[in-house]
């Protein structure tokens, strides 16, 4: 197969700096390769912006990587191989990264007739950046001496949601901080990680570590108190899901307890949360742009694991036949990683349904893609995940919906859709739109996950927020609608992105309303706001100001997941700055800038940047975790897990 055409490189930069870098509330609907490509997208600037983004990809194409690459690996890499991720997912990883797949990795034999300056030459030209662009130097391991983390007992919170209903609340016990604490915070612990320019994984503390995934594929156990690593496994791609802890039963021959996560190429892992140790690995699905984002959850010995993709990019290649993914729920076996069941979200496979004004076949239906954790229903014996939009056409009734899916093989309970006819890909709000759909969008899928929440009065609802900025309450017997509030005006980066959280009848939700380059009717509402889960009522909003002065990707909205713990509600911004609400009346109690200077415990300077991704703020026993710096989809750049700490408190 040739490779992609200088032309349709070209226009899906273009494409990614009109759109702002869509995706799911990172607008799941657009990640890209072009991580470089961090610009604005405002009316006034655009027309810059395109031109010196134009340039730098142009500069790209002109590296010497290109012709090797188009020679060794395009075939491959572009569509010909179903297993073989596209080009375009392999550029979302650091240059070091690459090249350690290509030397040590999985494509180690395939590299083997490339010389060790042409495989680093093909790394960087995949990334479109250079070795050391970013810190390289690994965190040391932990010297004799360290303890070991313990794990006899259990950890205070479990799966990404902190319950097994996604609430995200940490009881204020096990938080150990409160209102009166919190001008009392000070930095502990800075970890810079080597060739990341974001921090997307949600850390687990657990038996005196802290288990994190990276930008570079690493996943490490941390010593709590000091930062080393007591272990590191090497994942053969970015690490964007939180680290689930899990106990194995002793009698099915496997360790007591094992660490659970997805990667950026696919694929799920379990590896020894003592050692270290890989003890199996699945990929989810063989399509050459399934990706994991969405944290799996884990269950009674079961591990949900939630399937999206990054096909809706390729659309904007006119030559490209779009679209043939399908989201679905993979379920494994914790212990051995047997796969026990999937259920897609869209029933038939694509097949051709016309062409496009190139005369390049048009396949679908495809997407309804499932980028969020899924939450657990243990009274229903069922799970609750959402969906993106539809790729292509046709539309199905299963995009930008809630699914309700048993427990134990996969049969889809009730299925409601919030947006219908959402049918969209990259090619759409483009000059190079061949390739998009005749309903053209409008990219309103759910990014964040759903939660099912318990009343004071004992109504039970699920609740799904939607990238429209509308948030929707469901029965969780039938799918029926209970009540829907419109919180945020919306949009490709609009609306609600990673997460809520809930305390007692109050919801929490982040709106990021960022700017896409559309025009909408309804305001901006960038911030926190908090609404009646009885009936949907918005009991108070909180905007966040524009902080940025002047700074090149930076926004007040929330796009990061939030988390509510006791009293309290911990939001961090795109402008990078952490703030603490007060959860009954949403005054902002305490704030921290992340983006100053931080020294790591290393001795090496970091810094963080936007608050981005499902890696929401973890609270622990009077110790405050952030994971700050998101360099994609036109945010700030960072590379810091910082951990504060509230011990030394003044005398009464």
């Amino acid at each position: 197969m040739q490779s992609t055409t200088l032309n349709a490189v070209v226009s899906l930069l273009l494409a990614i700096v009109v759109l702002g870098g869509c995706g799911p509330g990172e607008a799941p609907s657009g990640e890209v390769a072009e991580s470089s490509a961090n610009a604005a997208a405002t009316s006034e600037d655009k027309d810059n912006t395109a031109q010196a983004n134009l340039d730098l990809l142009l500069a790209r194409q002109a590296m010497p990587g290109r012709p090797i690459y188009e020679a060794a690996c395009a075939s491959c890499h572009e569509g010909a191989v179903k297993k073989a991720p596209h080009r375009d997912m392999i550029g979302l990883m650091p240059p070091e990264a690459i090249l350690r797949s290509l030397e040590q990795g999985i494509m180690q034999e395939e590299a083997s007739g490339l010389t060790p300056d042409e495989r680093v030459q093909v790394a960087e030209f995949l990334a479109g950046t250079a070795m050391g662009t970013v810190a390289a130097t690994d965190l040391p391991a932990c010297a004799d001496g360290v303890s070991e983390p313990d794990f006899s007992t259990a950890p205070d919170v479990i799966n990404w949601g902190l319950e097994a209903t996604n609430a995200r609340h940490i009881p204020a016990a096990a938080a150990g901080l409160s209102a009166e604490q919190l001008p009392h915070l000070k930095p502990r612990m800075a970890v810079r990680f080597p060739s990341a320019n974001r921090v997307r994984s949600q850390p687990t503390f657990v038996g005196g570590a802290i288990l994190v995934g990276s930008h570079s594929g690493k996943v490490y156990a941390l010593d709590q108190e000091s930062g080393c690593a007591h272990w590191s496994y090497q994942a053969s791609s970015e690490v964007r899901t939180g680290i689930v802890f899990g106990r194995l039963a002793a009698d099915q021959g496997a360790p007591t307890t094992a660490a659970f996560f997805g990667d950026l190429l696919g694929h799920v892992y379990a590896v020894n949360a003592t050692t270290g140790e890989e003890l199996w690995r699945q990929r989810a699905d063989d399509h050459p742009n399934a990706t994991i984002t969405g944290t799996p959850s884990l269950h009674d010995g079961v591990l949900y694991a939630p399937v999206s993709s990054l096909e809706v990019n390729l659309a904007l290649d006119p030559y490209y036949e779009c679209c043939t993914f399908r989201g679905s729920v993979a379920a494994y076996a914790a212990a051995t990683g047997e796969l026990l069941w999937q259920t897609y979200t869209i029933d038939e496979p694509a097949v051709v349904q016309s062409q496009n004004r190139a005369e390049t076949n048009m396949r679908g239906p495809s997407g309804a893609v499932i980028w969020n954790s899924p939450a657990i229903d243990v009274k229903r014996n069922q799970l609750y995940v959402a969906t993106g939009e539809n790729m292509s056409s046709p539309a199905t009734l299963t995009s930008d919906a809630i699914f309700a899916m048993d427990l134990d093989d996969g049969t889809v309970n009730w299925v409601f859709q919030a947006t219908a006819n959402d049918v969209w890909n990259v090619a759409c709000d483009t000059e190079n739109d061949h390739s998009c759909p005749p309903e053209g969008g409008p990219d309103f899928d759910f990014g964040a996950a759903t939660m099912l929440l318990t009343a004071s009065d004992g109504q039970e609802v699920v609740i799904g927020g939607q990238k429209s900025g509308l948030v929707h309450a469901v029965n969780p017997d039938d799918g029926s609608l209970a009540w829907q509030t419109r919180v945020g005006r919306g949009g490709i980066q609009g609306g609600v992105h990673f997460g809520m959280a809930a305390l007692g009848d109050r919801l929490f939700v982040p709106i990021s309303d960022m700017a896409d380059g559309r025009e909408y009717s309804d305001p901006a509402r960038p911030g926190l706001h908090a609404l009646d889960i009885r009936t949907g009522e918005i009991l108070w909003s909180a905007l966040n100001p524009d902080a940025c002065n002047g700074r090149d990707f930076c926004h007040p909205g929330i796009s990061q997941a939030v988390t509510a713990a006791g009293n309290l509600v911990f939001a961090g911004a795109m402008d990078g700055i952490l703030r603490v609400h007060d959860a009954e009346t949403g005054s902002v109690l305490w704030e921290i800038d992340t983006t100053g200077e931080f020294t790591t415990t290393t001795g090496e300077a970091t810094h963080g940047g936007s608050f981005g991704g499902a890696a929401g703020p973890i609270i622990h026993h009077g110790e405050l975790a952030l994971s700050s710096g998101y360099g994609i989809y036109n945010h700030m750049a960072g590379n810091l897990l910082l951990v504060l700490s509230a011990s030394e408190l003044p005398s009464p």
